[in-house]
């Protein structure tokens, strides 16, 4: 149980980190200073963390009760304020560290669920939350269009990491091999529909029909 929960804690604080970057990188690109960036970095590393904390009862959240959890955010941010031409050179990083930071959070946040007793498909759920939460968090904060509702296989490659980790639970395999395993699959798919373009069916033709009538009404109006 204490290897589990250390190597839990490991892996939110890897988490943590990556998407703090992700938040970071997304701040300097719409010029904010370093308390915005700062401040964004927080947001995108723990609050999805803190919402499945508090719906699990896990209170005060690890992320407000761990200095832990402040002090990797404020390191991410710094690294990208001072650094960021750096961290700029990798191939879309906002994406990127976006998709890595997703890929931990739901292994780790599905676990921590099992862990508090959580039925598979609730911790499954949990899992996806926790990885989409400071994403979503972070793109209103940005009055940007949450990723989560536009991006490619967004929450659901974080549903299916989340899943891999509760049915390797299910069937009684190692926690190191599952989570692991789920995020890697999380990240791969997040990557794939980056790369390809990969996306569940959107309401395009319809937008486009209510457009045309809207265009025909304004005209009959004139």
């Amino acid at each position: 149980m204490i290897a589990i929960e250390s190597f839990l804690h490991v892996l939110d604080l890897v988490g943590t980190f990556v998407f703090a970057i992700s938040g970071a990188v997304a701040a300097v690109n719409r010029r904010l200073d370093i308390f915005g960036i700062l401040v964004l970095s927080f947001v995108a590393g723990n609050f999805g963390g803190i919402t499945r904390d508090l719906l699990i009862g896990a209170v005060p959240p690890a992320a407000l009760a761990d200095g832990q959890y402040l002090l990797v955010s404020a390191l991410a941010g710094l690294i990208t304020f001072f650094w960021y031409a750096g961290v700029d050179r990798l191939r879309s990083p906002v994406l990127l560290f976006d998709a890595a930071g997703l890929s931990l959070f739901a292994a780790a946040g599905a676990q921590k669920a099992i862990e508090f007793g959580l039925n598979p498909v609730a911790a499954a759920l949990l899992g996806m939350l926790t990885g989409i939460g400071g994403g979503l968090t972070r793109d209103v904060l940005l009055a940007e269009i949450p990723q989560v509702l536009r991006s490619d296989l967004y929450a659901v490659a974080a549903l299916a990491g989340a899943s891999v980790v509760v049915i390797g639970d299910a069937l009684d395999l190692s926690y190191g091999v599952s989570a692991p395993a789920g995020a890697v699959l999380c990240f791969g798919l997040r990557f794939m529909a980056i790369r390809y373009g990969w996306h569940l069916p959107a309401a395009h033709l319809s937008a486009q029909r209510r457009a045309e009538t809207d265009s025909s009404d304004d005209r009959r109006t004139r």
